[in-house]
């Protein structure tokens, strides 16, 4: 789903057609690459997929290209050993040379030495800079659940605590209707 219509799309003459097609490819791009940099740990290379002043935001938040470079390798200096990013279900809202988006999460990973499942969406908020590349103006995970995998999973179940605090607001408010 795109933020232009289907009319909007076919008043459009072929040259704006497909620069938007170019646009939403790269953008694609973009979040494949945040995927593979940040699970083959290219920290400086992830950092630069952000605007100079760009944001992560969940486990913790880092602002800033300088910031990010440092935050992103502390992650794995913790409990949480090891992680594989797989991510679907991209949505992309483009608005010239701004876009929104949403993308799915599914992501095992080993904590304290424990193989353990985690699921949850990013929110994105991306922009075209100067040098024509889209790049994250922030990037916001929350987590749906993130439990071990022997224990199985359940819907706002988080038995690592640093997702608890990046919890998905829409989970716990089913959760805690029923």
């Amino acid at each position: 789903m795109t933020g232009t219509t289907h009319e909007q799309e076919t008043t459009m003459d072929l040259a704006e057609r497909v620069a938007r097609l170019e646009d939403l490819h790269e953008i694609g791009q973009l979040r494949a690459r945040y995927c593979q940099l940040l699970d083959d740990g290219h920290w400086d290379e992830l950092a630069e997929l952000f605007t100079e002043d760009g944001a992560f935001v969940g486990l913790s938040t880092a602002r800033g290209r300088d910031e990010l470079r440092t935050f992103f390798p502390t992650l794995q200096e913790g409990s949480l050993e090891a992680w594989w990013h797989f991510s679907s279900n991209e949505t992309i809202d483009l608005d010239g040379d701004e876009a929104t988006g949403q993308t799915w999460l599914d992501q095992p990973c080993v904590v304290d030495g424990v193989a353990h499942i985690a699921a949850g969406r990013y929110a994105d908020r991306m922009r075209r800079c100067d040098d024509g590349r889209w790049r994250f103006v922030e990037r916001k995970v929350t987590f749906f659940f993130w439990s071990p995998l022997a224990t199985g999973w359940a819907s706002g179940r988080f038995d690592h605590e640093a997702a608890r605090a990046a919890a998905d607001p829409r989970t716990l408010e089913r959760r805690a209707d029923h």
